[in-house]
């Protein structure tokens, strides 16, 4: 036996030094193909397309004439070739190691016991090599692309200067030899697969120059850039050490004769300009800004070029003022992170082989640090309190809902100030809209639009819905403009045409009366209803004029009543009013860093006992988990079940909820298999060979909610192959500011565009029966001293309409079985130990009937506290056994309320299993 392990072993190795040779080959081939002239270039890749087909023939030919024993040994090494090949690069040296250590100690004080254990996913169990897995994936892919086709945004094309009509172009930026194909962290897919940006220019037809790309490669030699973008938990240590730079070198290398090579070579020149972005480590306001190096690279080639287009490779909202600066460029185009066919998409659309349909879903400014909310974001530590805070003093204020009011009748200030307004995008042909008709009343808004395309090639156009409720001075706060709902058309040849109807319900229009009412209220007024092609592009505008307010206090499918459940959580601050904007603007300047005496009390109180009656354990029912299916939550047979667990396997149960649910054989409970990310699936300490797509900033940017359901499809049918059954993803927090470290990873600074995208994307991967988990679960804005504990404080408004809405959208339309609760602790209790968010909002006042998930576990947050406020697993990888515990210790002091609190736990958690694939 040992012989035939060392055997298999042996070919395995021959495989993988076969696998590495190919790979060398095949890079120097690529090498010498791009050092030739373009015409020899051409005929060389002709040349090399025609030698693979004949070797696959030749191949083919040879296996037919096999027995059919050898054909099967044959086609097994094959197989295993082609993985070896395909997999994603795997983490080696002992930097790396030393990264990942550092990573540990800096986030949990002590190396975990469970290290061991988290570096080799023992637990990930997916089979991503099967027939199954294999169509699943290349499914994906197509996807994927699809969003990338549709999610890049045309910002700007002075004089129609894209579609390229040379397709021969020059490329400058050492960021182009390196696409951020997405961020870092869970949100960080398999790029093994990834198309570089060369080849996405080559494969849309297009020519560049083979001399300035070798003169990168030597510049990008020397800075070490180049190799595969680093992802997971390499890039977010690297960015928490300051080892992520995105900065230029300087331009020595770009001589005058390299200049005049480029071009005579052409007149195009595309300039790449790149910045990161990583969970755990936010981005300072200078790395939005153009450093001194891309500056001068900018300078340069302005000033050389004529035709310059600047392709923008960023999650974050940069500050692109300075392109009105020079002349010469006269096209932008954003294609955000975009997955790792961004670079076939892109190049499809210099080329115009695509037409760009994209719009952004941030408002893009000339200074950032306009925007209130940036003066509160970053390092806020209390000088009495062994946590961080966080003050959200710009209340409804976020994003367009603050240009768009604060710059209400000053025109020249809003232009002065704002760059690209949100929703904004443009396209290579031109589009009439009529409205047809439009029905206006106390019940629904419903307007049907007639999109025509006028211009000379086919394209989809996205047709936009705000309004604009009216304001009594000192009332409730409300922005001059909100977006409502939008649509896309499908692809409109030219001269086609296509209505779309676009509804809304009255009652969305309603603002959070936190101070009075205590519900949802329309004020009397005009209503402003707009047909825009970005928030400040208006088409047509319609009044509605409403007689009477009108008070909206229960939730209109739970008949939940209504009430300020946040109040803890308001603070003693100021909060900015469009009443009085100079007196009530943010500042952080004056700000108290000690933390008031009741938080010092709600740190400092014991818990207490409950009274509730302690239940059965361990009884002999005789009922198995499937017995249990189409029955309601409360249906008596259920608790005969749960009588049958006992307190240590429900203790277990919950404490070991990291990327899976444990196995109880004997009750027909079935492990399963959680896996992270929004962009594809992955693991944060090892690489998982599976379809990645663009980040959801680059989804949401497509404003197509069927392309958001057709990628949580295609995750769906993944999951299936793979043998996954949960998915942690979509994340839906909001970009409070353009500096977020996980803004890729999150869909907008709008609630609505993020809720309605989540919950299709959710829609399509639950229709193919898994567990799709919305996060973070809430108020997880920012990266600064997430896992050390931020006290937020935010008051009741700005929470109901800015921060919880995303979530609040996707329940009610889409029914998610899982949720994720965030590191943030809300007023003073933590998001996973906060019952007022996890069942008085999530579960009774929306409706929500799965099972809530903690995000990574770290010291502050504990077992007991979420079990007994509807936190259901502990995502633990590092300390389960710590948990298991704090459990056992907890019940000591208080049998009843975690026997209790697990027991439930455990039951939301069955009870969602129950509706996956597993038991179909």
């Amino acid at each position: 036996m040992l012989d035939y392990f060392k055997t298999k072993q042996a070919k395995k190795n021959e495989i993988v030094q076969k696998v590495k040779q190919d790979k060398t080959k095949l890079r120097v081939r690529k090498q010498e193909i791009r050092g030739l002239p373009e015409e020899k270039r051409k005929a060389a890749i002709a040349q090399d397309k025609q030698l693979r087909k004949e070797q696959k023939l030749q191949r083919t030919m040879e296996m037919k004439a096999l027995s059919r024993k050898d054909r099967r040994a044959m086609k097994k090494e094959a197989k295993r070739y082609k993985k070896i090949k395909n997999r994603p690069r795997r983490f080696t040296g002992w930097s790396i190691a030393a990264l990942i250590v550092i990573f540990l100690f800096v986030q949990f004080g002590t190396l975990a016991s469970g290290l061991i254990d988290a570096l080799t996913g023992k637990h990930i169990t997916a089979v991503t090599d099967s027939p199954e897995a294999l169509a699943a994936r290349e499914h994906g892919g197509e996807i994927a692309e699809e969003i990338a086709n549709e999610g890049i945004v045309l910002l700007k094309n002075e004089e129609n200067q894209l579609p390229l009509q040379d397709k021969k172009v020059n490329v400058f930026g050492l960021a182009a030899l390196e696409l951020r194909y997405g961020g870092g962290g869970s949100g960080a897919g398999d790029t093994s697969r990834a198309v570089d940006l060369f080849e996405g220019l080559e494969n849309a037809g297009i020519s560049y120059n083979t001399e300035l790309y070798q003169r990168y490669q030597e510049v990008g030699a020397e800075a070490g850039v180049g190799a595969k973008a680093s992802t997971g938990i390499i890039q977010v240590v690297k960015g928490m050490l300051g080892g992520n730079s995105s900065d230029e070198p300087t331009i020595d290398y770009l001589s005058d004769e390299a200049i005049a090579q480029a071009k005579a070579y052409s007149e195009n020149a595309v300039i790449v300009f790149a910045s990161e972005s990583t969970e755990a480590s936010d981005a300072t306001a200078e790395q939005l800004k153009l450093t001194a190096n891309k500056r001068a690279l900018i300078e340069k080639v302005s000033k050389s070029f004529d035709h310059v287009t600047l392709v923008v490779n960023a999650g974050n909202a940069l500050e692109l003022g300075f392109v009105e600066e020079y002349e010469s460029i006269k096209s932008v185009l954003w294609i955000g992170t975009p997955g790792p066919y961004g670079a076939n998409a892109l190049g499809n659309i210099l080329a115009g082989n695509i037409n760009p349909s994209g719009r952004i879903t941030d408002t893009y400014v000339y200074d950032n640090s306009s925007s209130p909310a940036s003066e509160n974001f970053g390092d806020y530590k209390y000088n009495n309190l062994n946590y961080s805070f966080l003050n959200y003093q710009e209340g409804i204020y976020v994003g367009y809902r603050f240009y768009e009011t604060f710059y209400l009748n000053d025109e020249k200030g809003y232009q002065d100030t704002v760059l690209y307004p949100y929703g904004h995008g443009l396209s290579y042909t031109d589009f009439e809209w009529k409205v047809l008709n439009q029905t206006l009343s106390e019940e629904k808004i419903e307007l049907q639009v007639e999109v025509k395309n006028i211009g000379d090639r086919a394209g989809k156009d996205v047709v936009q819905v705000y309004y604009s409720a009216p304001y009594v001075a000192g009332g409730i706060e409300k922005s001059a403009i909100e977006l409502a709902t939008y649509a896309k058309t499908s692809l409109l040849e030219v001269g086609q045409s296509e209505v779309i109807t676009l509804t809304f319900a009255t009652e969305e229009m309603a603002s959070y009366d936190m101070n009075v009412e205590e519900a949802y209220v329309l004020d009397p007024g005009t209503y402003a209803i707009k047909v825009a092609r970005n928030v400040h592009d208006i088409v047509a505008s319609y009044d509605f004029k409403l007689a009477k307010k009108k008070i909206y206090k229960e939730d209109k499918d739970t008949k939940t009543a209504y009430e300020n459940r946040f109040d803890l959580a308001k603070g003693e601050i100021t909060y900015l009013s469009r009443n009085d904007w100079k007196k009530t603007y943010p500042s952080d300047k004056n700000i108290s860093h000690d933390a008031p005496q009741y938080v010092l009390e709600a740190f400092s109180k014991e818990t207490e006992d409950s009274t509730l009656a302690l239940p059965t354990v361990g009884a002999d029912n005789g009922i198995v988990l499937k017995d249990l299916k189409g029955l309601a939550f409360d249906d008596p047979k259920w608790a005969a079940f749960m009588d049958q667990f006992t307190l240590n396997e429900m203790i277990d149960y919950v404490a070991n909820g990291a990327y899976r649910t444990m196995a109880v054989e004997r009750l027909g409970v079935p492990k399963t298999l959680l896996m992270d990310g929004p962009a594809g699936y992955s693991y944060f300490f090892k690489p998982v060979e599976a379809a990645s797509y663009p980040s959801e900033i680059v989804i949401a940017a497509t404003w197509n909610n069927d392309l958001a359901y057709q990628m949580g499809e295609a995750v769906g049918k993944e999951a299936r192959a793979y043998g996954i059954q949960g998915w942690y993803a979509p994340g839906m927090n909001i970009h409070r500011t353009a500096q977020g470290g996980r803004n890729f990873e999150y869909f907008s600074e709008d609630p609505v565009l993020s809720g309605k995208m989540a919950a299709s994307m959710i829609n399509g991967a639950e229709d193919q029966g898994i567990i799709a988990f919305m996060k973070h679960f809430a108020m997880n804005d920012q990266e600064t001293n997430a896992r050390s504990g931020n006290l937020i404080w935010a008051n009741e408004q700005a929470m109901r309409e800015i921060y919880l809405k995303p979530f609040e959208i996707t329940v009610k339309e889409s029914s998610p079985l899982g949720a994720m609760s965030s590191f943030s602790i809300i007023g003073t209790k933590w998001a996973g130990a906060n019952s007022v968010l996890l069942n008085d909002v999530l579960r009774k006042e929306w409706g929500f009937d799965g099972f809530v998930s903690s995000d990574a576990v770290f010291g502050f947050m504990k077992a007991p506290a979420a079990v007994v406020a509807g936190n259901d697993l502990m995502l633990d990888i590092m300390t389960p056994s710590k948990n298991e515990k704090l459990l056992e210790e907890a019940y000591e002091k208080d049998p009843s309320g975690i026997a209790n609190g697990v027991r439930t736990s455990v039951q939301h958690v069955l009870y969602t299993i129950l509706q996956t694939y597993l038991f179909e």
